[in-house]
């Protein structure tokens, strides 16, 4: 049982949410879905732990995450698909038996060797600017695309010491190695170049 949030989560969502309900579009940040509790719908318990996402490379999108199922301690795979929702208890399925083994989703192959890890993926400019390193990013859940990356710069570039949000469109190249972002300066001289007459 979730400590202090099993009843809670149980009776809350079997009012609110409709086995039949589509996950709805929102932005989570990775922090929201890793490394937290994997919910069964039918019992109201915990069954695992959501640990790795399985991202893919060409389109930044979620296939799957990589989870600890309880009872056995099998590291198996949930498909994004699979999800029925992202709480802050955990993430939701209908149950446990849609974790599958890594070798029984072909269509995912290719995928799974890429082995891509957005976290702490370094970010430059199309001019070579470099930008700092990916220390968060923020998913639609709906589609499971990530939509935003949050970038730590340098505390020599960013006396503020906060991050520099970039979003999904801004991307123009994404290798093993960087993530290749349009020049952010561009935008904000084009912008600022705009003046009401």
């Amino acid at each position: 049982m979730f400590p202090e949030t099993s009843s809670s989560f149980t009776i809350i969502y079997s009012c609110f949410v409709c086995p039949r309900c589509i996950l709805s579009d929102m932005l989570q940040l990775s922090g929201m879905i890793i490394n937290h509790p994997l919910l069964s719908l039918r019992t109201g318990t915990q069954v695992g732990v959501v640990e790795t996402p399985i991202i893919n490379p060409n389109n930044l999108k979620i296939e799957g995450f990589f989870c600890r199922e309880d009872s056995s301690k099998r590291e198996l795979i949930l498909v994004s698909q699979d999800i029925r929702d992202v709480l802050p208890q955990g993430v939701v399925v209908n149950d446990q038996d849609v974790l599958t083994e890594p070798e029984e989703l072909v269509r995912m192959k290719d995928v799974l060797a890429a082995n891509f890890e957005l976290i702490g993926k370094h970010v430059e400019t199309t001019d070579k600017t470099k930008l700092g390193k990916v220390s968060d990013y923020a998913v639609e859940t709906g589609s499971m695309y990530v939509q935003k990356m949050y970038v730590t710069q340098s505390i020599f570039k960013n006396f503020s010491g906060g991050n520099l949000g970039i979003d999904r469109t801004q991307i123009v190249e994404i290798t093993d190695k960087k993530i290749v972002v349009q020049d952010l300066r561009q935008k904000v001289h084009a912008h600022a170049g705009v003046v009401p007459a």
